[in-house]
């Protein structure tokens, strides 16, 4: 069978021979025994519903072995034979241009080159699955291609619920993912009903068919790391940044080091991964002795080499030893997935890898115990560093909020805040998403290298005309983007699809989006996917880190994400997605994105207009309510170009009146 008869047929009738499991792959760790014998019953009946009755007592010893052995169904015999990665837009088949680029997305979340555990579907932190099982996978792929411009596919967490009548004018697909009723969003929660089938955890973009790989997020470390440096006056030449994590996101940190300039150390325990990032080039080198790894460093800074190492271990270790040997730690951080504490995103110090994960998986009671000694040793090992000039943000990725709940020294005089910020605090929110800038990305559809430097041309000539009129208090972001796209190329930033990611802010993505679409119209270029991460100006309330900077008291509320893709449904995306969970945990955040095809046509530019107008100024009104100065200016600045907005603009209390 060709390729696209293979996705046309969806669920095959007859059963393809079994697969072998293959240890070259990095797998998903074994998920932890936490359903009854009633339980397990249904999560074998909730499997068996995707398949016909004549089947059901060869999968049911299957399916019965995979859920003891791994935790989880994921009916691996189903794993398609075809390479899965994003083939140019033609070569899928369908009736709608807008469901072959939304297939496109899919498989290019699980890319071998981007999923960080693709034979369980599931794309970066652990735990941000695409689909909970392959049967999922097909039969999704198989209504794509059957789909027209006037139907719509639901996704329940995972699950295709079907196709359902709509118009031309409204998502083609519209994503759910883990949106439970919120008295249970526990951790335990998700793993029974993620063991059951009816739940999962999509992560941000990897539920949402959005993800484009590391550069997804280089872009906004390496903004981080920058300002990191600027806020503490320092030029990242010859300096350190240590960090840890090597996964689907916390993989981008040493690219963005070497970006920055600085010298950058970041630990990781897994040696496939450390390996995989080796070889994609988005790490220098690879060190496994704390000895060795010390004199590397010093010589690294007695020349002031810019250059990333990774560290083969645990990231306590390199903390504890710097300081026993006095290397000076000028930026500090931590990107492990924390957000997954008990099931793989982060790991206890003194124990190897493969005894951690067989814990985890046999002796989970135990296997806390120790990552909350490990974190307490951590966060003692930190404050040591910061005693001595360093500064140290969290990076989003639950480190502080962990480490609280484990006992450790991380809370402020009040014992109410936490004694460092988060780096959207100090950093990315008045810096950036106050004023909308945030990661707008793009994808050619027609996996031509060629297509994707043209964009590259296109964002950076539409920057550098509006750089020329941009009013002083943006200045700087703009010229950090026109930098940043510039040395794109020559950075060598795309695993999988030909996708480029650019922080800009609704003028700019609006501009940018719009000369793609003309150019697209006159044949220059395929069309184009757009999209951004969900960590935006206004697609996500996360109280640790998207919206820490909001000091109203609103910043536990979830209206702005559920706002923002309802608008963003209307107002002409192509599909859309909410999701409970994200990269600071389950029950911990609530996160929207969207996809827009441009194809070149009117109807393309007026969506775009409206859409990414919405996307990005909801943010802005919500933020400048809560008195934050940057976006007081921004959303005043966008009621000015656009007449038919107005925004309730807070007034200020005369703080001497208390």
């Amino acid at each position: 069978m060709t390729f696209q008869e293979q996705i046309q047929q969806g669920i095959p009738s007859i059963l393809p021979p079994k697969k072998i499991y293959d240890l070259a792959i990095n797998h998903a760790p074994k998920r932890k025994a936490i359903l009854s014998a009633e339980e397990k019953k249904l999560a074998l009946k909730n499997a068996l519903r995707y398949f016909e009755p004549q089947h059901h007592a060869e999968l049911i010893t299957e399916f019965s072995e995979e859920l003891e052995q791994y935790g989880r169904i994921y009916m691996y015999r189903f794993r398609p034979d075809y390479r899965i990665y994003a083939r140019p837009i033609s070569e899928y088949p369908g009736k709608s241009e807008q469901a072959k680029g939304i297939m496109l997305m899919i498989q290019n979340n699980l890319d071998y080159a981007v999923a960080q555990h693709p034979h369980e579907l599931i794309t970066y932190g652990g735990n941000g699955a695409v689909f909970q099982n392959w049967a999922q996978y097909l039969l999704t792929m198989q209504y794509l291609s059957e789909m027209t411009n006037e139907q719509t596919l639901t996704m329940y967490s995972g699950h295709p619920m079907g196709l359902f009548p709509s118009h031309a004018e409204a998502p083609r697909v519209v994503v759910t993912n883990g949106m439970v009723i919120p008295n249970y969003s526990k951790p335990d929660d998700w793993e029974k009903m993620n063991a059951l089938g009816v739940s999962q955890y999509g992560q941000m973009t990897a539920g949402s068919y959005m993800y484009i790989g590391p550069q997804g997020i280089v872009h906004g470390t390496t903004i981080t790391v920058l300002n990191g440096f600027r806020k503490i006056k320092l030029n990242p030449e010859g300096n350190l940044f240590v960090t840890s994590g090597l996964g689907g996101m916390s993989g981008a940190q040493p690219k963005a080091g070497n970006i920055a300039g600085c010298i950058t150390v970041c630990a990781e325990v897994n040696p496939k991964i450390t390996k995989i990032r080796h070889e994609q080039g988005w790490i220098n080198e690879i060190v496994e002795d704390l000895d060795q790894l010390v004199k590397r460093v010093a010589l690294a800074k007695a020349n002031k080499e810019v250059v990333s190492i990774a560290y083969l271990g645990n990231v306590v270790d390199v903390w504890e030893k710097f300081d026993q040997e006095n290397i000076k730690i000028d930026l500090g951080s931590d990107q492990t997935s924390l957000h997954n504490p008990w099931a793989g995103g982060y790991y206890p110090v003194g124990i190897t890898f493969e005894a951690a994960n067989e814990m985890m998986a046999n002796n989970p009671d135990l296997f806390k115990e120790k990552v909350q000694e490990t974190l307490r040793r951590h966060a003692d090992a930190i404050n040591k560093h910061t005693a001595k000039g360093t500064y140290f943000f969290d990076y989003g990725n639950a480190f502080l909020l962990e480490a609280s709940r484990a006992g450790a020294q991380v809370m402020a005089e009040n014992n109410i805040d936490f004694k460092y910020p988060s780096y959207v605090q100090d950093i990315m929110g008045p810096m950036c998403f106050d004023y909308g800038f945030g990661p707008f990305r793009w994808v050619c559809t027609s996996g031509k290298p060629e297509d994707l430097q043209k964009t590259d041309t296109i964002a950076s000539q539409v920057l550098e005309e509006m750089a020329k009129t941009a009013p002083d208090e943006i200045q700087q972001q703009m010229q950090d983007n026109i930098k940043w796209i510039k040395g794109a190329q020559e950075n060598k930033l795309v695993v999988g699809s030909q996708a480029r990611i650019l922080y800009a802010d609704a003028e700019g993505r609006i501009k940018i989006a719009e000369a793609f679409n003309q150019a697209i119209a006159k044949g220059e270029i395929g069309a184009v996917v757009l999209g951004r991460d969900h960590h935006d100006v206004s697609g996500t309330d996360s109280p640790y880190r998207e919206t820490s900077n909001i000091y109203d008291g609103s910043r536990y509320t979830a209206d702005m994400a559920i706002q923002n893709v309802i608008g963003d449904s209307f107002r002409g995306a192509t599909w859309v997605s909410i999701h409970n969970g994200g990269g600071v945990g389950w029950g911990e955040v609530i996160n929207g994105g969207f996809g827009m095809i441009l194809d070149g046509t009117k109807e393309a530019s007026r969506r775009l207009a409206s859409m990414l107008f919405w996307d990005v100024n909801n943010g802005i009104s919500r933020r400048s309510w809560a008195r934050n100065d940057e976006a007081i200016f921004a959303i005043k600045r966008a009621m000015h170009t656009q007449p038919l907005l107005k925004v309730t603009i807070p007034n200020i209390v005369d703080e001497t009146l208390f």
